[in-house]
């Protein structure tokens, strides 16, 4: 079970995740310790390790609008945090995709900082609350892309896959 440590409203865009003036960083590895720099609190808790992975962000409507950067999503794959939302900017979710961060749409899903959710599939659930609602499943083959661990570890795995078979 996971807990919910941020709560965000609609239209969350890019530079509140990550901060345009942080564009020259962009390793994987380097750009989590810039998540959400301008909230100070919230990312010093991430810096500091005080947010286990998994844990949940919570966001109403249209979550990393704005700009296409990659590293809005890689910076939150680095912390290995989840994002619930009732939707998702188009570029983001397919960036998240690529990089193999879970996202979990969930148009009807209320949820506060402090609340343990659990993730079932095609449901989330508010145990705090006790209320549980419908997530909108990706298509399986997008899915496989994030179980895999995003786009790159997917094709090395169909790659492997292929070189067995012969196929």
């Amino acid at each position: 079970m996971a807990k919910v440590v941020l709560q965000l409203g609609d239209d969350v865009s890019t530079d509140v995740i990550y901060p345009g003036r942080y564009m020259a960083t962009v390793l994987p590895a380097e750009t989590p310790q810039f998540a959400f720099a301008d909230l100070a609190e919230f990312n010093g808790k991430l810096k500091q390790k005080q947010v286990p992975p998994g844990s949940v962000i919570v966001a109403g409507k249209n979550f990393g609008c704005g700009s296409s950067r990659e590293q809005a999503c890689s910076c939150l794959k680095g912390y290995d945090l989840v994002v619930v939302a009732k939707g998702f900017a188009r570029i983001f979710l397919q960036n998240s995709i690529n990089l193999g961060l879970r996202l979990v749409t969930a148009p009807d899903f209320e949820a506060a900082p402090g609340d343990e959710v659990e993730l079932q599939g095609e449901r989330v659930v508010n145990r705090t609350s006790g209320r549980s609602c419908a997530a909108v499943p990706l298509p399986k083959a997008r899915q496989a892309i994030v179980d895999a661990g995003g786009l790159i570890a997917y094709t090395k795995k169909r790659v492997i896959e292929q070189a067995k078979t012969g196929r």
